[in-house]
This record gives C-alpha cells, structure tokens and sequence, in this order.
C-alpha cells in the first residue's frame, strides 16, 4: 500500500466508499467552477445590462472556463503541459459540467421571477443557490458512472502529485 494510503486505480477495484467519495469530490470541485461561473456571469450579465439569453450564455461560457480552469490548475502544478492539461480536463468535466449547466439554467428559468430578480433579490441568491444543488445532484451519478469505468476525474486523480 502507497506510504498516503491512496489508490490511484478506479476501475473496479475500488470500494463503494471511495468511489462514492471520489464521485462527490469531482462533483464539487465541478460545482465549484460552474458556480463561480454562473455568479460571475449573472453579475457581469446584469451589471452590463444584458437580455436573459446574453446573461445565460455569458454565464455558461464562463461556467465552463472556471470548471475546466479548476482541473487544469493542479496538472499544470504537477508539470504537464497546458495542451495534456486541458485534454485531460476536456475530458474529465464537459459531460458533469453540461448536465449542471442544463439543470441550473432551467432551473433558473422557470422559477418565476428568478432571472430578473436582480443581484440584490435573495429571490435570485436563493433560486441560484438551489438550482446549483438540484444540477449537482444530477452530476453525480453520471461523475460516479464515469468514475467507476476508469473515465471522468479516475484519469485526472491518476496525474494529482507526479
């Protein structure tokens, strides 16, 4: 057994509690991005003025930016380089982050009210904080289906300290 006590192989043999474990940390630090994301872009979206549709687009783009930018960070920390960095981010987080980005921008629009509540509105603070858990929610069992075949954040964990 490795001196930290952690396993680096995902595929089958790991327990249920670590594969859950590993599915939930994958999907905060998803959540994580796609959250900074969102707030970033609904501020930016309102401040500037913008129409819903503008507001959600900017705020999706920059949900993915921060996602991808979370998981890249500690690969380019380990020394791989930004094109191996960003595949392997590619790969680990476009399927998490699309489904939290369907789930909270939905969510979003059919609370009535919610987008155009204005940043001051805990209407809109509480409607994002919701929509966020319900999209993370979803993610999770696609992050541990993922996990649990090798795929998603088992390939990015693998790289984490070398």
């Amino acid at each position: 057994m490795p001196a930290d006590g952690h396993s680096h192989h995902h595929q089958g043999a790991s327990s249920e509690p670590d594969l859950n474990r590993t599915a939930l940390s994958a999907t905060i630090h998803c959540l994580t991005g796609c959250a900074i994301g969102e707030v970033l872009g609904l501020v930016i979206g309102t401040a500037l003025g913008l129409g819903t549709a503008q507001t959600i687009i900017l705020a999706v783009a920059l949900a993915f930016l921060f996602g991808y930018a979370l998981t890249m960070l500690p690969l380019l920390r380990s020394g791989l380089t930004f094109g191996t960095a960003l595949s392997l981010a590619l790969a680990a987080d476009t399927a998490s982050i699309t489904i939290m980005e369907i789930v909270d921008n939905l969510i979003m629009l059919v609370i009535p009210g919610a987008m155009d509540a204005g940043l001051t509105s805990p209407l809109f603070w509480g409607s994002l904080a919701a929509s966020l858990l319900v999209a993370g929610a979803f993610a999770f069992p696609l992050n541990r289906w993922l996990i649990s075949r090798g795929r998603g954040h088992a390939i990015v964990h693998s790289f984490h300290g070398h």
